[in-house]
């Protein structure tokens, strides 16, 4: 419970703050100390956040703390993170509160590592899931068509209408697009048929079809774009 001197550890750390160089010196003494109490305070203590190292750490309870006090990002601080975390859902309790403020930022941006972070750990799909429902939308990093499929094909059983809506309101509108981002578009739709899921499909069919109703168009573009969303229908099972 004590340093070399009488200072118990948490007493130690009050006394290195007032030092310049507290952060360096607490590292050397504290980040592989033998206690796991001197490391878990310092995972609680450090100025700029738990060191990399501590979110990996051999005790659990140490883990834990270091992830929750992290500056890390979601992939980097997951892919750290010590396996018995993940892996007893009577510990995930204790990082579900970060771990939620962390996949709302997730699903409020392209998708691209949300979708890192579930590959690597697809246990966290329910927490994914709720905030594709119920998180805000602050950002306009905007998914993409595919991989707004690859988020659903990976939800499986958690699918839902509700789902669904939360995944289109992450898709960027067409409202303010002209002829020729809309064929470019809808030329890369085309392309990508195959991989992506039906729910996308058919609403970009629909907003496709709404689009072209309400621009005026010349009509040699209008059959341009209406060949090119019946070439996507029939991709439309």
């Amino acid at each position: 419970m004590e340093t070399s001197s009488t200072l118990t550890y948490r007493e130690h750390i009050e006394v290195l703050k007032d030092d310049l160089d507290f952060e360096e010196q607490g590292d050397a003494i504290y980040l592989d100390h033998p206690d796991d109490e001197a490391r878990l305070l310092w995972a609680f203590h450090r100025p700029s956040g738990s060191h990399p190292l501590q979110v990996g750490d051999r005790n659990t309870e140490v883990a834990i703390m270091a992830f929750n006090h992290s500056r890390l990002g979601a992939y980097e601080r997951y892919t750290k993170l010590n396996p018995s975390v993940i892996e007893n859902p009577d510990l995930r309790r204790h990082i579900r509160n970060r771990s939620r403020m962390l996949f709302r930022s997730l699903v409020d941006n392209d998708f691209t590592e949300l979708l890192e972070v579930l590959a690597f750990a697809p246990v966290f799909i329910d927490l994914a899931c709720d905030q594709m429902i119920n998180g805000r939308i602050w950002n306009e990093n905007y998914a993409t068509p595919l991989r707004a499929s690859q988020f659903l094909y990976l939800a499986g059983d958690h699918i839902s209408d509700t789902l669904c809506e939360g995944v289109l309101r992450r898709l960027k509108p067409l409202k303010h697009y002209d002829f020729d981002e809309a064929k470019g578009l809808l030329s890369e739709l085309s392309g990508q048929a195959q991989k992506l899921h039906e729910a996308i499909k058919a609403h970009y069919i629909q907003e496709f079809e709404t689009w072209l109703a309400r621009e005026k168009l010349h009509p040699l573009q209008n059959i341009v774009l209406t060949k090119q969303i019946h070439q996507l229908k029939d991709n439309h099972e």
